[in-house]
């Protein structure tokens, strides 16, 4: 049990770290910073691959469409929206609406597949939700009352859209990903996971190549390929591709083996709380109250979610009971 939580804890860390990746590096657009990520996971996937090439010949054609579907949704796109949320807002705003997954993967579960798996009552969700939009509030107004660089309401505005569209993606992700998993039971969940960062490869390269003739046309004067800061942008790239994309899954899944679901399930706010805290250590400061106050209020909200269970749907009949 302990292990477990410490290393639901190390994946929050590793995790976490995603939030101040774009504060590092501001000049360098977010579809750069987000073809940079993937393309430095797709490398790193290669020996994996090789090692894993026997499992890798089990997935048909329809299974690699999914992997390449997944990979867009839940990494490209998904980074994308939330680098530039963070360039826009700020990282507490941005981190805390990433923090509302816990509840938002439920919801979306409820309306796609509560025939299957069971359905939660919406008062119990009522509460959580209010909690967390509570919170939300708190952490905007403090980010407000403090000050934003280059400030404007359509970029505040569009940055918390864009944030806004990064749960959504993810939120698809996690489902749909599940569900694969749960369809094909005699598959290897490592493997699963090497097949989507082997599918990044392509994808990110072609990305980040089309990335480069954008910027050589709208800024011509930036460095190409790697930026007026090469060595650091490279070497944050393969910072959070080895720590957020390989690290805190590997952690994450440990956790998962050791602990119940009931439990593993509320941790997932280690990673919104070690944003928040690596934000501030950034920033060289303590949150003020108010933030302090909202994040309080999304913990208790995310914490109450997790802890209702699902309705699970009645059988209508002996052939629906065989099927």
């Amino acid at each position: 049990m302990v292990s477990g939580v410490l290393y639901a804890l190390l994946a929050g860390m590793m995790w976490g770290l995603i939030f101040v990746g774009p504060l590092l590096v501001p000049d360098y657009p977010a579809v750069l910073q987000s073809t940079g990520r993937y393309l430095a996971l797709g490398i790193i996937a290669l020996p994996l691959a090789w090692l894993g090439r026997q499992r890798l010949r089990q997935l048909k054609r329809a299974d690699w469409l999914t992997a390449l579907a997944l990979t867009m949704m839940g990494n490209l796109i998904y980074y994308v929206c939330l680098a530039s949320a963070i360039q826009r807002t700020g990282a507490p705003i941005s981190t805390m609406i990433i923090g509302t997954l816990p509840v938002v993967i439920p919801v979306f579960a409820n309306l796609l597949y509560s025939q299957r798996d069971g359905k939660f009552a919406w008062r119990s969700l009522a509460l959580a939700l209010l909690c967390i939009a509570a919170g939300l509030g708190c952490v905007n107004i403090a980010e407000l009352r403090g000050g934003l660089v280059d400030f404007s309401w359509w970029r505040y505005g569009s940055g918390i859209l864009l944030a806004l569209i990064s749960v959504v993606c993810w939120a698809w992700y996690a489902l749909r990903n599940a569900r694969w998993l749960r369809e094909n039971p005699d598959k290897n969940p490592m493997m699963w996971a090497t097949a989507q960062a082997l599918v990044t490869l392509p994808v990110s390269l072609l990305g980040y190549v089309a990335a480069c003739l954008w910027l050589n046309v709208q800024q011509p004067d930036f460095a190409q390929p790697f930026g007026p800061r090469p060595a650091v942008f490279v070497g944050l790239m393969l910072a959070i591709a080895v720590l957020c994309s390989w690290v805190g899954a590997l952690c994450w899944n440990i956790a998962s083996q050791r602990l119940p679901t009931v439990i593993v399930g509320p941790l997932i706010v280690f990673e919104t709380l070690a944003g928040l805290l690596y934000t501030f250590l950034l920033r060289q400061s303590m949150p003020p109250l108010l933030t302090l106050c909202g994040i309080a209020l999304l913990v208790c909200g995310v914490v109450m979610a997790v802890r209702a269970k699902p309705q699970k749907p009645r059988v209508k009949s002996i052939s629906d009971a065989i099927s």
